[in-house]
């Protein structure tokens, strides 16, 4: 937290402003749009029911197809399901992590061929880095299908100078406490489509009816950010850039120190853009370091120092047995092999120096004593 929250916070208490709705809210979704330079933004409890008001507002129904990132945290797919929906898991491309456009255009030669287009695709922006949009959007445009950008993790980076979630007919940030910038919980969706914005308003509000008794003829959500939570937002918002640098700082010196151990290799940053680098990783070659990441997380563990792997393919998840799946290359899947062999450390904001140098030594202990 900085100085800015209390006073924004402060300003919903003395005017008895709490509930969802106000001032704040106006205004962070007023900030966030002009931030990232998208029409308008809906202000919402989470990133993930952004991205479910995105999937209602491209008219998925239960059955239809929904093409998704599968290196991805479940939050992304989860929506998918609530709709009653197929997810279908797009493999990375080595060169960003991201969405492989070619893994992308298989799955739809494939459904055109059996008679069913999907309804949407969701392209997640991973760990602060934008997907390859020009090759991805062109694709999507070809067969005319709409992209919901899952920019989560990547508020404050840019592609060919354009900001993370703009990309797509809607574009989705949270705000979690994990997140670059937090609100505790919440999250936004932006758009070019302020008709749509406003219906996802509606929606977030229980869809209630305009009438002076309650009326409801569509099925909605309690999907609306506090006004007390938007005035930390706007807070945070204001030093979303001093955050990008500090993350960013904090990958440059892990490089620096660890990129000459032999094995280890940095999660790439793609020449189309700048990352947030909102979580520094890394995989490592065990035929070259004789550990694996899971022996690395378990040592720093046992010196109090949290490391954990990348995210597990959504389509190794139990919940998402028997979905299908395309991989970058035949017989080459990028996302189970970065899955085995990466590596997150620790990458917050405010991370001090002294505590990253404990972070290398820990690692560089664990590797120098390894037994090859």
């Amino acid at each position: 937290m900085g100085n800015r929250e209390q006073s924004y916070v402060k300003e919903a208490f003395d005017s008895n402003w709490i509930a969802p709705l106000g001032p704040n809210v106006d205004a962070f979704e007023k900030d966030v749009a002009d931030y990232v330079g998208s029409g308008g933004a809906a202000a919402l409890s989470s990133g993930t029911a952004a991205l479910h008001l995105a999937l209602k507002l491209v008219g998925v129904k239960p059955g239809d197809k929904v093409f998704c990132s599968t290196l991805t945290f479940v939050a992304s797919a989860n929506p998918i399901l609530y709709e009653k929906a197929v997810p279908v898991f797009i493999d990375s491309e080595p060169e960003s992590w991201n969405m492989s456009p070619g893994a992308l255009e298989r799955a739809f030669v494939d459904a055109r061929k059996s008679g069913q287009l999907p309804k949407a695709v969701i392209v997640v922006n991973l760990y602060g880095q934008s997907s390859d949009y020009d090759k991805i959007l062109s694709v999507c445009e070809h067969y005319n299908v709409p992209v919901i950008e899952d920019a989560a993790e990547s508020l404050g980076a840019t592609y060919r100078g354009k900001s993370s979630g703009t990309f797509g007919k809607f574009g989705i940030f949270s705000f979690n406490g994990n997140k670059i910038i937090t609100t505790s919980g919440g999250g936004m969706l932006v758009s070019e489509d302020l008709e749509a914005l406003e219906k996802a308003r509606f929606w977030a509000t229980q869809a209630r009816d305009k009438a002076l008794h309650y009326q409801h003829s569509d099925l909605g959500y309690n999907y609306r950010l506090s006004n007390i939570l938007a005035g930390i937002g706007r807070g945070q918002l204001e030093v979303l850039d001093e955050r990008v640098h500090a993350r960013r700082q904090v990958f440059e010196r892990y490089k620096k120190a660890l990129s000459e151990v032999e094995g280890f290799t940095f999660m790439p940053e793609a020449s189309f853009g700048r990352s947030t680098r909102w979580l520094t990783a890394l995989t490592v070659d065990q035929s070259a370091t004789g550990i694996s990441p899971t022996q690395i997380i378990n040592e720093l563990s046992s010196q109090n120092i949290e490391a954990r792997p990348v995210w597990k393919p959504l389509h190794l998840q139990p919940l998402f047995k028997g979905c299908s799946y395309y991989t970058h290359e035949e017989n080459n899947s990028v996302s189970e092999k970065l899955f085995e062999n990466g590596l997150c450390i620790p990458s917050g904001s405010n991370l001090q120096e002294i505590e990253q140098n404990r972070v290398v030594d820990s690692i560089l202990s664990v590797v120098k004593h390894t037994v090859r």
